[in-house]
């Protein structure tokens, strides 16, 4: 069983940054296939994908919405998968999830990762 655990959320102006982590245990990043996502969920709208990343790191996808602006990177060392999130609009407020599946690569489908977080509350202020 691995549990994630999501922190780094807040409250920050339009254009402004956050960087959010997720913790993992129950599982070793490092010599175990473990892909990971950032899925986000507004209020009264569906979950929808936000990024994915490779077991070793090594691909990334991200939605149209968030290119250019959002970056995934994963210290396997650690245990841990980042969403650093740049020029953040209040259209990005949301909870964060992130998500694990034991493969190397799950890509954008919800249906498609195993493990889930409890989720982390981002809200932009315009």
């Amino acid at each position: 069983q691995v549990q994630l655990v999501e922190s780094g959320g807040g409250l920050v102006q339009a254009g402004g940054s956050l960087r959010l982590s997720c913790a993992a245990s129950g599982r070793t990043f490092s010599t175990s296939p473990m892909a990971m996502g950032w899925f986000r969920q507004a209020p009264g709208k569906e979950r929808e994908f936000v990024g994915a990343i490779s077991w070793r790191g090594g691909t990334t996808l991200y939605a149209d919405s968030v290119k250019g602006r959002f970056t995934i990177s994963r210290d396997n060392a650690k245990n841990t998968v980042y969403l650093q999130m740049n020029n953040l609009k209040p259209e990005d407020t949301a909870v964060y999830y992130c998500a694990a599946a034991q493969k190397s690569f799950s890509g954008s489908s919800p249906e498609s990762y195993d493990y889930w977080g409890q989720g982390t509350q981002v809200t932009v202020s315009s």
